[in-house]
């Protein structure tokens, strides 16, 4: 009790704390979403900023230096996910590795029932539950950032993992305080994962990137994707997916949202 009491003092003095104009002429130049924002959410994201670049630790790999533009342009598109909501800074997260690009890591991946293929593969981003760290390519972030309506946002995804493993679970599914709210979430996720596996396997083109049809959790994180990037499509094809976020997010994008409708 006393831990936290102290962590809530800690986080009330870093909000009171005056945001460096430099840091906001950063933002203001690489994050596109931002200045759509109304007033009221650029400033709670702005304290959102401030508690996070103070609570997590961004180190630099394969000879990647991490700077202040890195450090806030991953934090402006991570604390997005946070607005309107209490919120306890993602919890179980310590550290942001960023690479320079694209990356090589090692990957065991299924071939058959009980066989595994020991390999190696090309990532933007990953991060686990008991891993305590998101690693991201310098390059995506900053592509996601720059455009905010192409439905990829390398951020958003690794950071919607980090949401659904505050339940101390890995499923597709952030913590929802009540009944109701689980009953729901696991009845629409359920029928629209269904959905998009099918169309994956028919060949189908889909709104959501075919990657979620992998699982649950990924489809829970490209999902979130879509939801901040295409929220009119979203919307207009998946109402119920599209509410269900609405109400854990407690906001709409599309009263921010760059997205050309062209669907």
């Amino acid at each position: 009790m006393i831990l936290k009491l102290l962590k809530q003092r800690r986080r009330r003095r870093l909000e009171a704390q005056r945001f460096p104009e430099e840091w906001l002429n950063l933002i203001e130049r690489n994050v596109a979403f931002f200045s759509r924002l109304s007033a009221t959410d650029r400033a709670e994201l702005l304290r959102h900023i401030q508690i996070f670049l103070a609570e997590k630790r961004f180190e630099g790999c394969g000879g990647f230096k991490i700077t202040d533009e890195v450090r806030l342009t991953i934090a402006a598109q991570a604390c997005l996910v946070l607005l309107h909501r209490e919120t306890d800074y993602f919890p179980r997260l310590l550290t942001i590795l960023v690479y320079p690009s694209a990356y090589m890591a090692e990957e065991q991946r299924l071939i058959h029932e009980h066989v595994w293929e020991q390999g190696r593969t090309i990532r933007l981003g990953e991060t686990g539950r008991l891993l305590g760290s998101v690693v991201l390519a310098w390059d995506a972030v900053r592509a996601g950032a720059i455009d905010a309506a192409d439905g990829k946002n390398v951020v958003l995804h690794e950071f919607a993992h980090q949401l659904d493993f505050e339940n101390l679970a890995a499923d597709g599914a952030p913590a929802l305080a009540r009944r109701e709210q689980q009953e729901s979430w696991h009845k629409v996720m359920h029928a629209e994962f269904a959905a998009l596996r099918a169309a994956d396997e028919r060949g189908t083109p889909t709104l959501l990137n075919t990657y979620g049809a992998s699982d649950p959790i990924e489809f829970f994180a490209v999902s979130v994707e879509a939801f901040f990037e295409q929220p009119h499509a979203l919307r207009a094809r998946h109402p119920k997916l599209y509410a269900e976020l609405q109400s854990y997010f407690q906001q709409d994008p599309i009263e921010y949202s760059a997205e050309r409708i062209a669907w």
